[in-house]
């Protein structure tokens, strides 16, 4: 029961810190088609695209192995720990290459 929630818990961190990537880049990309010289930074964007969807796929594959067994729990977390992981790496590395005003 506690194992159980507490891949929940780490499955939900995950599926938010993948879509909080995604949509990073949506913003980036929007941003980008309404400015002229905005190319390099939307082809950024589209070399990105397979990450946020691959580490989106794992964190919601993790949120679905919660309704298994112990040990369906057990790979839950480490799905969502390497998925939620990676999606905060490469947003914060979006962020800093894209930071302004500092």
């Amino acid at each position: 029961m506690v194992l159980n929630l507490i891949a929940v818990l780490i499955a939900i961190a995950s599926v938010l810190a993948a879509l909080g990537h995604a949509g990073y880049l949506a913003m980036l990309n929007s941003a980008a088609a309404k400015r002229a010289g905005g190319a390099p930074v939307a082809q950024y964007v589209r070399s990105r695209w397979p990450v946020a969807g691959v580490t989106t796929a794992g964190a919601l594959l993790a949120w679905a192995l919660t309704n298994g067994t112990g040990f369906a729990d057990v790979l839950a977390i480490l799905l969502a720990a390497g998925s939620g992981g990676v999606a905060v790496k490469a947003l914060q590395s979006t962020q800093q290459r894209y930071r302004t005003g500092e």
